[in-house]
């Protein structure tokens, strides 16, 4: 069995885009009309063995809540360089950094409040 996405309800699909794509780099795969008022992006790498992002946009429905229990998480090559860029992008961080024996992590919030780790393995 393989894990094909996560779902992310956004407000503002546009703004979605260019969080995960500018900030984390993910390109979108695919993108549709799902119904009235409904849009559907999925992003990533263009790798054939990786989890997808889904941003789900409807119209009828601009309320997010995703509480402070969940959050996706991306590895990256380096925290300093990660948080170099949020700052560029006037994104705070949201907990951390935390520094453990064998990585370094830090959350910020995407534009719809989902929390966001950035998880480099040392």
């Amino acid at each position: 069995m393989k894990f094909l996405w996560t779902t992310i309800y956004v407000k503002d699909t546009e703004e979605s885009i260019t969080f995960y794509s500018n900030l984390l780099g993910l390109q979108v795969q695919k993108r549709f009309t799902a119904g009235p008022g409904v849009e559907i992006t999925f992003m990533g790498n263009n790798t054939d063995n990786e989890t997808l992002v889904e941003l789900l946009a409807d119209t009828k429905n601009k309320e997010v809540d995703f509480g402070e229990f969940i959050s996706i998480g991306f590895a990256v090559d380096s925290i300093d360089t990660m948080l170099d860029t949020i700052k560029s992008y006037n994104i705070p961080v949201h907990n951390g950094p935390v520094e453990t024996p064998g990585s370094k992590f830090f959350s910020i919030k995407d534009p719809n409040g989902l929390s966001v780790q950035l998880f480099q393995q040392k």
